[in-house]
C-alpha cells in the first residue's frame, strides 16, 4: 500500500495554483466585474454566466483536493487555499471538509445513502420529496447555509442539536464534529465573509439581481445533481465502492478526473492527476457513461430491499482507508 508521503510528492502544486487563480478570477468576474463594468454596456454580457456556471463542478473538484490535503503538501497553505476557494464557492471549508470526510466514512450505509429508503419507515412519496430536493439543489443549499447555525450562542446551539438531532444520525454526528471553539470561530468568520460577498455582489447587480440568483441556482443544481451520480444504485454497505464513469478525456481532465470516482474512494489521498494512471494500473473499467448515469438518477429513490449488499457481490476489497 502506498503511503501519504509518497502521494504528496505527486501533488501538481503549480498546476493547482494556476487552476485556483483561474477559478478566483472567474468568480470575481461573476460577482463583481460583470455587474459593474459589462452589464451597463449590454445585457448580452449576461450570457457569459452560462460558461461560468458550467465550471461549478471543476471548481468543486479543486476544493475537494484541499479537503483531502492534496492541493499543496504544506498543511497551512492547503487550509488557506481551501478556505479562500470555499468562500467563493459559497460555503465554509470546515463544513465541506467534515461532511465530505463523513461521506467517505459512511458511504452507502443506511445512515448516509442518498437514494435508498426503508419502506417500513418511510413511504415512497416521502422518500421522493427528500431525494429530489437533495439532488436538484438541496445539497448545495445546505452547504451554503451550513455555517449559519453556528452564529447562535454556543449554549443555545448545543441544546438545539441535542433536541432536534439524534446522536446516531448523520446530522447529529456532523454537528458534534463542528462544535469545538476553534471550528465555530472559523465557521463564523467564513460565514461572515460569504454573507458580505453575496450581499455586496447583489448590490453591484442592482436591478439585475435575478441574474446573480439564477447563476447561483444553476450552481446549486449542478453541484447537487452530480454529487451522487457515482453511487446511485451501487451496493449497500460498500463503504469503499463507487463507480468510475466514462467521459471524453478533455472533459474528464477539466473535471480533475473526478469521474474516476471508484479509484478515488479506494485511494482518497491520491492526487487528482494520478487517478487515470491508477485506473490503468489496476486494469479498471468504466461502469457506464457519465451523462447516462446522471439521467438515471431521475428514476428516483429505491427501496433498500432492491439493492444488492456489498457482501453479496464480488468486488475487489478496498486497499486504503481514511
Amino acid at each position: 500500500m502506498e503511503q501519504r508521503s509518497d502521494y504528496g510528492l505527486a501533488i501538481p502544486t503549480a498546476l493547482n495554483f494556476s487552476l485556483a487563480a483561474g477559478h478566483v478570477f472567474i468568480n470575481l468576474y461573476q460577482f463583481f466585474v460583470l455587474p459593474i463594468y459589462l452589464l451597463p454596456i449590454s445585457s448580452w454580457w449576461a450570457l457569459t454566466l452560462l460558461p461560468v456556471a458550467a465550471l461549478s463542478n471543476p471548481f468543486w473538484s479543486l476544493i475537494h483536493e484541499s479537503i483531502h490535503d492534496m492541493f499543496h503538501p504544506a498543511s497551512r497553505i492547503n487550509l488557506a487555499a481551501g478556505r479562500a476557494l470555499s468562500v467563493l464557492f459559497g460555503s465554509s471549508f470546515r463544513v465541506l471538509r467534515i461532511s465530505h470526510l463523513m461521506h467517505h466514512k459512511f458511504n452507502r450505509t443506511p445512515m448516509e445513502g442518498t437514494e435508498f429508503y426503508d419502506p417500513a419507515k418511510r413511504s415512497r412519496v416521502e422518500a421522493s420529496l427528500g431525494y429530489y430536493f437533495q439532488i436538484l439543489g438541496g445539497l448545495y443549499f445546505f452547504e451554503v447555509v451550513g455555517a449559519l447555525p453556528f452564529f447562535l450562542p454556543r449554549g443555545l446551539l448545543r441544546k438545539a442539536v441535542r433536541r432536534f438531532l439524534g446522536g446516531n444520525t448523520l446530522g447529529g454526528i456532523l454537528f458534534k464534529s463542528l462544535m469545538g471553539d476553534e471550528a465555530i470561530r472559523e465557521m463564523r468568520a467564513d460565514g461572515a465573509a460569504i454573507l458580505a460577498l453575496l450581499g455586496l455582489s447583489a448590490f453591484c447587480y442592482g436591478a439585475h439581481w435575478q441574474l446573480l440568483l439564477g447563476a447561483l441556482l444553476v450552481r446549486a443544481f449542478l453541484i447537487s445533481f452530480l454529487d451522487n451520480v457515482y453511487h446511485y444504485r451501487t451496493p449497500v454497505d460498500g463503504i469503499f465502492y463507487a463507480n468510475n464513469l466514462w467521459l471524453p478525456q478533455p472533459v474528464s481532465a477539466c473535471l480533475l478526473y473526478f469521474n474516476i470516482h471508484g479509484i478515488h474512494h479506494r485511494y482518497p489521498t491520491l492526487p487528482w492527476i494520478k487517478l487515470p494512471e491508477k485506473l490503468a494500473e489496476e486494469s479498471g473499467r468504466f461502469a457506464g457513461n457519465y451523462f447516462a448515469a446522471a439521467v438515471r438518477q431521475l428514476q428516483g429513490p429505491v427501496p433498500l430491499s432492491e439493492l444488492p449488499r456489498w457482501s453479496d457481490v464480488a468486488i475487489a476489497p478496498a486497499q486504503n482507508i481514511l
